[in-house]
């Protein structure tokens, strides 16, 4: 049987080609019959999560060209994140880069090689196992328990806002083959898959067994960005569904702002996500970027649509209508996952429009902005406050909503009572508490500490989202949001860049 094997894959590789090109003084491989569109996050085109690859005449099967031919070690050495960053530095796309971030970009690169060099044990290769051998594994590993770790280990990157964690990502995603089986998302949004998939297997005897069997045949390299755990029902979910995933031969690589030991610190029953950071740890290389730059303070910062004042409402509603143009803004409602809808008060042509208590004064979550993203590209939100004990709840939420419309490339229209540093000012850290001066006077430590908010998940966040509302508002930003509409198939956008000019 063995032999037979042999023989089918010497056959078809006989009928894989490849070429060469150069490219920007680089020479890359490409096998001809991959789809070559995936792009980078940073061109003008949203980002693409999972390649497909696909012969241009779609005559021959695609089993028939199942393994992506081996790099040769010249080429290994001419292809990667390392060669892509020099390029794009070389092409003025990106600034020259700091110590830290060529550091980390070394580790990029040393995992990148031992991918492709490894890739059939990691089986990667998201056609070479046939659809059948993929449903039979779940079945036989109720009767003979399997394991099968990877034999590389992934990286967990972390360190401070702004500091290019996102890029990187996504430059190494891009240079992967297009033919892995490999995903790259956004830690929230890979929560919310992982809980839709739960509750569709509710009553299955282990479902985070199968939901991480489903994963892992989909996508055996997991980038998953942002990671950060804030809510105790993924802090409780993450130990098992990763234990399952790195015994299904799962990669994990990740960005976060906190080191792994410091991930969910002070939550509720943390005791339970300690084993998690401890397999964290076994699997991936830890590696901090320790670049003080925010890159993204660096831009042409602007004015943009952030308007500082209480009394700005009639500004927030002309800006929004001259968006909206001819077309009525009605109550409209947005489908979101588990079959909740939530309830739009103003929308049309892609523009929503929220009073802040609406949106994050509400039990709402990821997954209801991610639902609300998915059909609007613009938010106008008024009133967001100052922050503090009294409204840590929806200090949070503002938080997750930032970071989502971050994800989504979505433009923000905003009233606010300060500037983004002077909204987060009364959010602490435990360790910035201990630092603050002990107030002598009760009437200034009435005023100015009884609503001081120390919390240190929330403390790490502030700067994140700070530095995210920076950018957000700067000209290179709008200028992308204006590109990725102009890309979309022709819509009612008659006067989508009116507040461009």
């Amino acid at each position: 049987m063995r032999s037979v094997v042999r023989s089918v894959r010497q056959l078809r590789s006989a009928f894989q080609y490849r070429w060469n090109y150069t490219y920007g003084g680089f020479p890359k491989r490409r096998d001809y019959w991959c789809n070559t569109n995936c792009r980078s996050l940073y061109s003008l085109s949203r980002k693409v999560d999972v390649c497909e690859c696909r012969h241009p005449s779609q005559m021959i099967s695609r089993v028939m060209f199942a393994n992506a031919a081996k790099a040769t070690h010249r080429e290994l050495n001419q292809s990667g994140p390392l060669v892509e960053y020099e390029r794009r530095i070389s092409a003025g796309e990106l600034l020259d880069g700091d110590t830290s971030q060529l550091d980390s970009l070394a580790e990029l690169q040393r995992l990148y090689d031992e991918l492709v060099e490894k890739a059939d044990a990691c089986r990667l290769d998201r056609y070479a196992t046939s659809e059948k051998a993929g449903r039979s594994r779940w079945l036989w590993s109720r009767f003979i328990p399997q394991t099968s770790y990877a034999p590389v280990k992934g990286l967990y990157l972390y360190g401070g806002v702004g500091t290019g964690k996102t890029m990187l990502m996504d430059l190494f995603f891009d240079q992967l083959p297009c033919n892995w089986r490999k995903k790259r998302i956004h830690f929230h949004d890979f929560m919310l898959d992982v809980h839709s998939r739960l509750q569709k297997h509710k009553g299955v005897a282990d479902p985070l067994e199968v939901v991480a069997g489903e994963i892992s045949d989909e996508s055996l390299l997991l980038c998953l960005d942002e990671f950060m755990v804030t809510d105790v029902a993924d802090a409780l979910i993450l130990n098992r569904l990763y234990g399952h995933l790195f015994s299904d031969g799962a990669i994990l690589v990740a960005t976060s702002n906190r080191a792994p030991d410091n991930l969910y610190e002070g939550g509720l029953q943390r005791d339970l996500f300690l084993p998690f950071i401890a397999a964290l740890k076994e699997r991936c290389v830890v590696h901090e970027i320790g670049s003080s730059v925010d890159y993204r303070k660096m831009t042409s910062a602007q004015q943009g649509f952030y308007f500082v004042g209480k009394h700005l409402s009639s500004l927030l509603n002309q800006k929004f209508q001259e968006l909206v143009g001819e077309h009525r803004a009605v109550q409209q409602e947005v489908e979101v996952i588990m079959g909740r809808k939530l309830l739009v008060p103003l929308g049309a042509n892609g523009c929503a429009y929220f009073p802040f208590e609406e949106l994050c004064d509400r039990p709402l979550g990821a997954a209801d902005y991610f639902g609300l993203f998915k059909k609007f590209h613009t938010l106008a939100l008024e009133g967001v406050p100052i922050f503090g004990l009294h409204n840590r709840t929806a200090a949070y939420r503002f938080v997750t909503l930032v970071d989502v419309m971050y994800e989504n490339k979505a433009r923000l229209l905003c009233t606010a009572e300060g500037t983004p540093v002077e909204l987060f000012e009364r959010i602490v850290t435990v360790s910035d508490a201990q630092q603050m001066a002990p107030r002598t006077s009760s009437r200034s430590r009435k005023s100015d500490d009884s609503d001081i908010c120390v919390d240190n998940e929330l403390g790490f966040a502030k700067d994140r989202t700070i530095s995210r509302l920076t950018e957000m508002n700067s000209r290179e930003y709008l200028e992308q949001h204006a590109a990725i509409l102009a890309e979309k198939p022709v819509q009612e956008h008659d006067n989508e860049n009116a507040l461009q000019a």
